[in-house]
């Protein structure tokens, strides 16, 4: 009996399931990018951080490697029918990749700028809305396509045959009725334009003494200029001023028809529609500066009249619930239409009352409460898209799933990062891995694991400098290590303003009737809590404002560089001219040979050094072009040589071996030499001149556009968040960059929530006190000691803490 006992006391635990032991991410021989035949072991369930310098391939290991597979191999379950309709990405570099999960990335990418993109259609938030509306509101129009706005309302009728077979066939008659929510006037987009005709053409000219003042349209061109005045329905020598109605009417409004032009049949249409198909209907953002330019002049829109700025048609509007349409709602803070939904009680309507307000809470604890749902998603910053990414994932049962962010305390007061990592916290206590990309110390604090790579950026770059907890970080001796407790101290002394900017009754979104003055001839930090008002302050009120154009303001926002993988920081920062120039007159050619997207181009490749292999629903295969090398020219291009280098080579060279290169001995060009200073004082030194803007990380970007605006003749330079993507590192290198700036006699002033900008700046104005409709305020306007002595504000009890005072 007792022996029985002993042994049922003492029986051995059950030994491990197999199942149990696949808890780590293996990654060997990663090559992707810059990456160094890396290997390395990720715990699972676990938040782990990945930091160093801009450039060290973070980005190259987490997303192009790991998260890359995870949804090429999620792919690959589908039939190859399906895939045909998916994206086919390669397999990255890598030799081995195990125990990876469903990833789900949370990125940085700006959401549409399509103004038919809101931050509700963006979310369910305003599928749901307009489903209780079709329920609940009163009086009853229509389905839920009756509250969109974009949907159309829509009738048509008409008849056809129906074959029975052996010669019996059947007439049908059909009506189709569709009732939408879109305002007719505007289209559902909330804005009407007006275009300026005196930006159009020269209304003393005729069209034969070239009236038009349009870009690019030029008095011999067949397609625009010469359909005009060769039509036979306008007379091409009078001046247009002396036009009669019938013919102004045509000139300008005229429906398409059919003209002969020397014997070519070509559509004629009126000014007005083909200057809105030509320019109006394309995305500003993706449209060359001076057609930019052009736009901006010769476009005004204003809200529209019909359905005052709401999108909606007004039947949408007349159907209430507690007397709130569906436009109030959405005009709402999304903090207090979470509380109105939650005075809505109908059984009716019940499982979607619960899921609107899960919806809707979540967008307060993540600190988007102050956003309402018909905000344009494309004005949402980079920090707030990803925060609004983050929402349909919170309420999530998922588990066991790898979740990937990419710097989420960008755009964050330090006020707000505490609630960023408990948020993140939360998902890896839920059984998920987390794996984060930042710079912020805050944020790697948190972490169970760390994964600094280094020891630089680019081809110094790319190896494992440490893995381990963060207090292994603090004394491993790396870059991050090493600067991971530094904190900025306040100046001893500020400089003197020469001036100031005037902005008198600001009142753009959340502003309340501010009056402030910008210090000119300083470094000048706007802060506040996100959804303050900064943003509206400065753009709103400043770039966009009556003083933008007489003080030459220079604003240097987030938005993304555009450019293909033939797009590189020779041709962004506009280097390569005096290049191509510098190689034409050593060798007596034109300069057009030494651009692989013109005339030198390799015929094999087409100057992109890569042959492309389509394979369907597999992914496509690049592989490098045998007749260039890879070089991109044709081999006679590379016979031409610039101080006993060729074009391929040049175009090899970091920044720092060009400068070098081009500035002395036989290949000494001024102008090239002056934009590579530019571009090593933006801390871009270790970048190739050929390499691919594709390839380059998010921080790289915003310091490439900043090294190309500061060849504008400015007086005034507006920073928007200039240290996103930047390492703590490299906030110093940019601290010295903006006081080179001001020293040179220029005012900058800079959006920014990073305690080292606010401690090294000259004056601070502090927006808040809180956000949405808390904020819109000016609570603080002084010097950083000032603000710490007295910390009449949150940004003032967290500088005051960063800085040890």
């Amino acid at each position: 009996m007792t022996s029985k006992a002993t042994t049922k006391t003492h029986a051995q635990a059950p030994a491990p399931h197999a199942a149990d032991s696949h808890d780590l991410i293996r990654v060997l021989g990663a090559r992707e990018n810059n990456l160094k035949d890396i290997s390395i072991e990720i715990p699972k369930r676990r938040l782990t951080v990945f930091t160093g310098v801009s450039g060290s391939g973070k980005s190259s290991l987490v997303f192009n490697t790991i998260a890359a597979e995870s949804q090429r191999m999620i792919n690959e379950t589908y039939s190859a029918f399906v895939q045909g309709f998916m994206p086919t990405p390669a397999r990255p570099d890598v030799d081995v990749l195990d125990g990876l999960t469903t990833v789900i990335t949370v990125d940085q990418q700006r959401m549409g700028a399509d103004p038919r993109s809101t931050v509700g259609t963006a979310t369910d938030a305003n599928a749901m809305l307009r489903i209780l509306f079709s329920r609940l509101g009163k009086p009853y129009i229509g389905s839920s396509a009756a509250f969109s706005f974009n949907v159309a309302s829509v009738q048509a009728s008409g008849a056809f045959k129906v074959d029975r077979g052996a010669d019996k066939t059947r007439t049908v008659k059909r009506t189709f009725t569709r009732t939408g929510g879109m305002c007719t006037r505007c289209e559902g987009r909330g804005t009407v334009s007006d275009i300026d005709l005196t930006q159009l053409y020269d209304d003393t000219k005729s069209l034969a003494e070239g009236a038009f003042t349009i870009p690019g349209w030029k008095s011999d061109s067949f397609w625009t200029v010469r359909v005009y005045a060769e039509s036979g329905l306008l007379d091409p020598d009078k001046p247009i001023r002396e036009y009669t109605k019938r013919e102004m009417q045509d000139f300008l409004y005229r429906e398409p028809t059919k003209v002969k032009v020397e014997g070519v049949n070509l559509t004629y249409e009126g000014l007005i529609p083909k200057i809105q198909k030509s320019f109006l209907s394309k995305d500003k953002e993706a449209m060359q500066p001076h057609i930019r330019a052009f736009v901006e002049r010769a476009v005004t829109f204003t809200t529209c009249p019909e359905c005052d700025g709401t999108r909606l048609s007004e039947a949408a509007r007349s159907s209430k619930i507690k007397k709130i349409s569906i436009a109030d709602a959405c005009a709402m803070e999304i903090r207090d239409l979470a509380e109105w939904v939650r005075g809505l009680d109908d059984p009716s309507v019940a499982p979607l009352l619960t899921a609107l307000r899960q919806t809707l809470d979540s967008f307060v604890e993540i600190g988007l409460g102050y956003l309402a749902l018909d905000r344009p998603a494309g004005t949402l910053s980079g920090g707030e898209a990803q925060r609004v990414k983050m929402i349909r994932h919170l309420g999530s049962s998922l588990t066991d799933v790898t979740y990937v962010f990419d710097e989420p305390t960008v755009g964050l007061h330090p006020h707000d990062i505490q609630r960023m990592n408990n948020l993140l916290l939360r998902l890896r206590d839920k059984g998920n891995t987390v794996l984060v990309v930042e710079h912020k110390p805050e944020t790697i604090a948190i972490a169970d694991h760390v994964v600094d790579l280094g020891p630089g950026a680019g081809t110094a770059g790319g190896t494992v400098c440490f893995e381990g907890t963060v207090e292994g970080l603090r004394t491993g001796g790396t870059i991050t290590g090493r600067h991971f407790d530094d904190r900025a101290a306040l100046k001893e002394t500020v400089r003197k303003p020469t001036g100031a900017l005037e902005i008198r009754g600001a009142s753009a979104n959340n502003l309340r009737d501010v009056d402030v003055d910008i210090p000119l001839g300083v470094l000048s930090v706007v802060t506040g809590v996100a959804g303050s008002g900064k943003s509206s302050l400065v753009h709103g009120s400043l770039v966009k404002g009556p003083v933008a154009a007489d003080e030459g303001v220079v604003a240097i926002d987030q938005s993304p560089i555009r450019g293909s993988r033939r797009s590189n920081p020779a041709t962004y920062t506009g280097l390569l001219d005096p290049i191509r120039k510098a190689f034409a007159k050593a060798n007596g050619v034109k300069p057009a040979l030494f651009s692989a997207n013109s005339e030198g181009a390799c015929p094999n490749c087409n100057g992109a050094g890569v042959i492309y292999t389509d394979l369907a629903m597999m992914a496509g295969i690049a592989t490098p072009c045998e007749e260039c090398e890879g070089k991109r020219f044709e081999a006679s291009v590379l016979e031409y040589r610039l101080g006993g280098r060729d074009i391929s080579e040049v175009l090899a060279m970091s920044v720092a071996e060009a400068a070098e290169f081009f500035g002395a001995g036989e290949a000494r060009t001024p102008a090239a030499h002056k934009i590579l200073e530019r571009l090593a004082d933006v801390g871009l030194g270790y970048l190739t001149l050929g390499q691919p803007l594709t390839t380059l990380s998010g921080g790289e970007r915003q310091r490439l556009k900043l090294a190309t605006h500061m060849a504008e003749k400015g007086g005034v330079y507006v920073l928007d968040e200039p240290t996103t993507g930047l390492h703590l590192a490299d906030v110093e290198q940019l601290l010295g960059l903006l006081d080179r700036l001001v020293d040179s006699g220029k005012s900058v002033i800079v959006v920014e929530h990073h305690q080292a900008v606010m401690a090294h700046a000259d004056w601070i104005i502090d927006l808040g006190p809180g956000a949405g409709h808390d904020g819109g305020r000016i609570v603080f306007e002084g010097t950083p000691a000032e603000l710490v002595a007295t910390r009449p504000t949150l940004t003032g009890e967290h500088l005051a803490k960063y800085v040890g005072a």
